[in-house]
């Protein structure tokens, strides 16, 4: 048995706990730059806004209903996700983080509560703890877990709180009959044209189909995921995130960089941010990829747009080295005459760091103890505290983000002030 933990409008809500005001009001939170809509409140989606539009295009309407845009502040949501975490961490042994907000529970041994009441304490705890709405679902597989919570944040009669197992075999079967085929995970925007085209419109339909014929036209995926709707768990409980293959940190500028100097300053921030992610997971990069890109959408401007990949002679995980290879190979990439809107790096061939072995004459694999001080100032006092004079001082090119509200869980200056 799972449960299914997920914040509603996450990053709106996120923005809610400590603006009461917001409340009942039509709220969005930008991307980087202000640039399109990446979160929505309820407000906004009843006004028929869809995600990713452009901030531009909604002005008249924002003016018309009271729309608030807030900039994306992800130190902000980033720490509210990880109390979240842990206060959802109390109510199982097992827990999967599946995605800042939300999280699978192991549920075995938990069959004789009574779960739809677990998951109201679950989210009056989370609600009281930290001001955020979640909604909670049960299902013997993860795939129906994630149905359960789907249909407790879609239909208000459930209370927040689905257990798709406690319904009666005929009362199930409607409640699936009454949902698309397409939100069902995982199987897409790619499947679901091709489920509706073959009658299966439905996930009733999709549960009763034949696995075996799906698994010919379709995938053994489709096929695992028709078993995980008839209760047959195929997906295990991840209690540990795998390590990430490729680590990559890139930025729309704030405006845009004509020069190699504003372009080097971008690169080395924008490594200095993956190395430190690099370093959290344990591990070495045996090579760095840089690009650079002009805006495609500005026509009738001159275009350009190269990558290169730069091996490094040893795995290392030293900012100032992973540093070093970027600005080779920028100023290789760089051609003056453009205006640059974009840079970002990949670091590839990762390695453990207990894998690796140094060369006989190698001595220059980077200064650990310096790297472990650097992040441990960084994780007290805000990232950018302690780094690297290539990163720049005051960068004009920083990301625009006019409409942020304070960092009030993770910055002393920023915290909320009560009167």
């Amino acid at each position: 048995m799972f449960a299914l933990v997920d914040g509603n409008n996450f990053y709106v809500s996120c923005e809610r706990v400590f603006d009461p005001k917001l409340e009942g009001r039509p709220v969005v939170v930008l991307s980087n730059n202000d640039g399109c809509v990446v979160a929505r409140s309820q407000e906004v989606k009843a006004l028929g806004v869809k995600m990713g539009v452009p901030w531009f295009q909604l002005r008249e309407l924002a003016r018309q209903h009271g729309i608030v845009a807030k900039s994306s502040n992800y130190s902000l949501y980033g720490d509210m996700s990880a109390r979240m975490m842990a206060v959802l961490g109390r109510y199982s042994p097992e827990q999967e983080v599946y995605s800042i907000d939300e999280c699978f529970l192991g549920m075995d041994g938990f069959e004789r509560c009574a779960l739809a009441g677990y998951g109201r304490r679950i989210r009056a705890q989370v609600r009281q703890w930290l001001g955020l709405p979640v909604c909670v679902g049960f299902g013997a597989t993860k795939t129906l877990a994630k149905l359960a919570n789907f249909v407790a944040k879609k239909r208000p009669e459930f209370g927040g709180v689905c257990d798709l197992a406690a319904l009666s075999p005929v009362a199930r079967d409607e409640l699936l009959a009454g949902i698309d085929v397409g939100e069902v995970w995982g199987v897409g925007h790619r499947g679901t044209p091709r489920l509706k085209a073959l009658g299966i419109d439905n996930v009733k339909a999709l549960r009763d189909a034949d696995p075996t014929w799906l698994r010919r036209e379709f995938s053994v995926v489709l096929e695992r995921t028709v078993a995980e709707l008839n209760g047959t768990p195929c997906i295990d409980l991840e209690e540990a995130a795998p390590a990430k293959q490729q680590i990559m940190s890139s930025r729309a500028f704030g405006a845009y960089v004509y020069d190699l100097a504003g372009l080097e300053e971008a690169v080395a921030t924008y490594v200095g941010r993956a190395a430190e992610k690099l370093r959290r997971q344990g591990s070495l990069a045996g090579a760095v990829q840089v690009y650079i890109r002009t805006n495609p959408f500005k026509e009738g401007h001159p275009q350009y747009q190269r990558g290169l990949t730069v091996p490094l002679p040893e795995p290392a995980d030293d900012t100032r080295l992973l540093v070093r290879a970027a600005l080779l190979g920028l100023r290789r990439l760089f051609k003056p005459g453009y205006a640059y809107q974009k840079a970002g790096v990949m670091l590839m061939d990762l390695t453990g760091a207990r894998h690796t072995q140094a060369a006989l004459f190698d001595t220059d694999r980077g200064n650990p103890a310096l790297m472990r001080v650097m992040d441990r100032v960084n994780a007290c006092w805000g990232r950018g505290t302690l780094r690297l004079a290539a990163e720049g001082i005051d960068p004009h090119w920083r990301m625009r983000r006019g409409m942020m509200s304070p960092c009030y869980t993770t910055r002393w200056a920023e915290l909320p002030r009560v009167s």
